[in-house]
Parts: C-alpha cells; sequence; structure tokens
C-alpha cells in the first residue's frame, strides 16, 4: 500500500466504505483497499490501470461517498478543486496525501486555516493528514463553471490551461492548406491545433485523441463541428478506425516532473501505425527533445520544416511497415 496511507492507518486512521479515492496514479499502491473502492482518475492510462487492478475506476463522479481520499496533484488549482470535490461528495472524512514537490505543506497551511485537521503524517518526503467534510469550509476552492484562455474553453490542470501554447501556434502555421480528407490530432488537448485544422481543404473527418478526460470535454466545447470524432485514450495505444491521410501533435514529453522522451516517441510510432503508405505526420516538440532517430526508423522520409531556439517543426512521411 502507500507508504503514508500505510503508515496513517497503522496509526488510527479509519476509512469506511463508499470510499472514493480522487487521483491516484500507478505510483499510489492501493491494494490494501477493497476491490468496491472506487477511483476517479480522468487520464486514460492511469484510470486503465486501476480498472485492471480490479477497482471500479471512472473518470468523473458526482455520486455520494462515505470517506474519501485525495491525492495531491501538482498543479495548486486543481489541488483545490479536488479538495472541495471531495468536500461536496463525502459524508465523513476527507483524507490528503501528497509529496512536498506537489505543495503539500502549502496546502496543509491553508486547509488548517479553515477546519480542525488531524494527524498530519509525514513521510517518504510528504505528509497525510484528514479531517471531517466540511460542504462550506471550501466553497471558494470549487472549479469555475467555466474556465476560458484566448478565447478556449480550458480547465485547472489541464496542459497549457492558461493560453494557447506557442508550440501548437508554430506547428499550426507551418501546416500545408491540404492534408487530405482523414486527419488525427494525437494529443488533442483542450482543441487548439483541431479548431485551426477545420479550415483545411478537403477535410472530411477529424478524429481528437486525447487522454485527459477533462480536457477532452474543453475541446468538445471548442471543436464544434460535425466531422470531428472525439476519442478518450491513450495515443501511444490508439488505433485509427481507417488509414489516415495526416497526423498532427504537439505530443506530452512528461507525466510527472522528469522528462520521458518514450512518450513522444510512441506517439511517433502510433502514428506510423495510423497512417496510409503515403500519408504524413506534422508535428512539434522541444529543441531538446531527441525524437529523430524514432523519426527515422518509422518514416522514409523526414525534415524539419521550421524552428527557432526553443521548438522545432518536422514533417514526415511514407510510414515504413
Amino acid at each position: 500500500m502507500s507508504p503514508r496511507l500505510d503508515l496513517a492507518l497503522q496509526s488510527g486512521l479509519e476509512i469506511a466504505q463508499p470510499l472514493s479515492v480522487i487521483g491516484p496514479t500507478p505510483e499510489e499502491d492501493l491494494s490494501g483497499l477493497a476491490s468496491e473502492t472506487q477511483v476517479v482518475q480522468p487520464f486514460k492510462p492511469f484510470h486503465d490501470h486501476f480498472a485492471d487492478h480490479g477497482f471500479t475506476a471512472t473518470p468523473e463522479a458526482d455520486d455520494p461517498c462515505q470517506d474519501a481520499i485525495v491525492f495531491l496533484p501538482r498543479a495548486k488549482a486543481l489541488a483545490r478543486s479536488l479538495v472541495h470535490q471531495a468536500c461536496q461528495r463525502a459524508d465523513g472524512l476527507v483524507v490528503i496525501d501528497g509529496a512536498k514537490t506537489n505543495g503539500v505543506d502549502s496546502l496543509l497551511k491553508d486547509i488548517r486555516k479553515r477546519v480542525t485537521v488531524q494527524g498530519p503524517i509525514a513521510k517518504a518526503h510528504g505528509k497525510i493528514f484528514w479531517f471531517q467534510s466540511d460542504v462550506n469550509a471550501f466553497e471558494d476552492w470549487a472549479a469555475p463553471a467555466t474556465q476560458s484562455a484566448d478565447g478556449f474553453q480550458t480547465a485547472p490542470g489541464v496542459f497549457s490551461a492558461d493560453g494557447v501554447d506557442p508550440a501548437s501556434v508554430m506547428l499550426l502555421a507551418a501546416l500545408p492548406e491540404k492534408l487530405g480528407g482523414r486527419v488525427a490530432d494525437l494529443g488533442a488537448g483542450w482543441g487548439y491545433l483541431s479548431t485551426g485544422l477545420m479550415g483545411a481543404k478537403g477535410l472530411q473527418e477529424l478524429h481528437l485523441v486525447e487522454a485527459d478526460h477533462i480536457a477532452l470535454q474543453c475541446a468538445r466545447a471548442n471543436v464544434k463541428d460535425d466531422r470531428a470524432q472525439f476519442h478518450w485514450a491513450d495515443a501511444v495505444t490508439w488505433r485509427a478506425p481507417e488509414p489516415l491521410d495526416t497526423v498532427i501533435m504537439n505530443p506530452p514529453f512528461h507525466t510527472s516532473r522528469s522528462a520521458d522522451p518514450t512518450l513522444g516517441q510512441g506517439f511517433i510510432k502510433s502514428a506510423a501505425r495510423s497512417l496510409t503508405r503515403g500519408g504524413s505526420l506534422w508535428m512539434v516538440a522541444n529543441r531538446h527533445l531527441p525524437y529523430e532517430i524514432t523519426l527515422n526508423e518509422a518514416f522514409a522520409q523526414v525534415k524539419e520544416v521550421t524552428g527557432d531556439n526553443r521548438f522545432k517543426v518536422f514533417h514526415a512521411s511514407r510510414p515504413r511497415r
């Protein structure tokens, strides 16, 4: 079991079903909890991890529970909204488990100003504490009903929530007028690139593939076009229903604080699998990320078409089989 949660249970914390665990990652071992425990996880790979381990996994939940455990994310606004969500749903205890690098000390200080805290217990570079749910204490921490950036709907915690990512702006400006009839945006986020693609000549269908359920819900609000098809899926393993003419992407390169270039490499391989023999990939990446070898392994032709000291845009064609 997660070390801080295990220590808290040994030290007197008692949690009851129905129990909701909000925001855990695969790094958190929940094996000591009952299988009927609900896991709320909007990120598809993590959601599937807990579903595969026998838990009732859901991307979002509004139903009530007795107790709730919140594993803190890095984003402060998202962390606060999850605390509010837990208090809205739980009748009993709300347990907060977080690493120091995710701001648990600051959050603990803020929560102590509002409710009586039990614990805290420090272990493994983090803290765990709990308090009686108070539906009124954190009303001002609720996620906004709508949040916008540069005219687009976004949400706390999603990538580029406060404005359009400059790398995506560079990629969109580099795209040709014609991309073919069937196009996919891998890692579509809240839909900036896909919105720009709707003007492409000859476009018949656009697949928005996004692992973050919250971001995908924003994309549904931003990309209102009958040609758009939305997929809550891991872009690394997603398969197109039919071979695609073009894939565009601004792939993520981390799911935690550490950069992980294998994510983008997985996106490249997924794109190559989904394209027609004459299909093309257009992608943007941070300048320092080592994608060239994977691109040349997956495609017969690869060219850097534009870039600056921060980003590079590639056009790759003729996927290798």
